[in-house]
C-alpha cells in the first residue's frame, strides 16, 4: 500500500497537485514522468527516505507498488 508521505514525493517531484497513485500505477500511466523525470523521481525517493538503490533493483519494479515495497525492504534493512 502506498503512504501518503512516498505519493506526496512523487506528485512533487512532477510537480503535480493531485493524481491519484494506485499500486498498480505505472510511470508511463502519470502525466510527466518521462526517462529523464524516472531519475529525477527515484531520487527524490531516495532522498525523502534516506535510502539507496541498485539499479537493477529499480529496473524489476513494474509499478508503483513494486517501488513502495523497495522503500519499505530498505527501511526494515537499517
Amino acid at each position: 500500500m502506498i503512504t501518503e508521505k512516498f505519493k506526496k514525493v512523487i506528485l512533487d517531484e512532477l510537480n503535480l497537485e493531485d493524481f491519484d497513485i494506485q499500486d498498480d500505477t505505472t510511470a508511463d500511466q502519470v502525466p510527466g514522468w518521462d526517462s529523464l523525470n524516472h531519475i529525477n523521481v527515484i531520487l527524490a525517493v531516495e532522498k525523502a527516505f534516506n535510502v539507496h538503490f541498485k539499479g537493477i533493483e529499480v529496473l524489476k519494479c513494474q509499478n508503483i507498488g513494486a517501488l513502495q515495497n523497495l522503500v519499505n525492504s530498505k527501511l526494515e534493512q537499517k
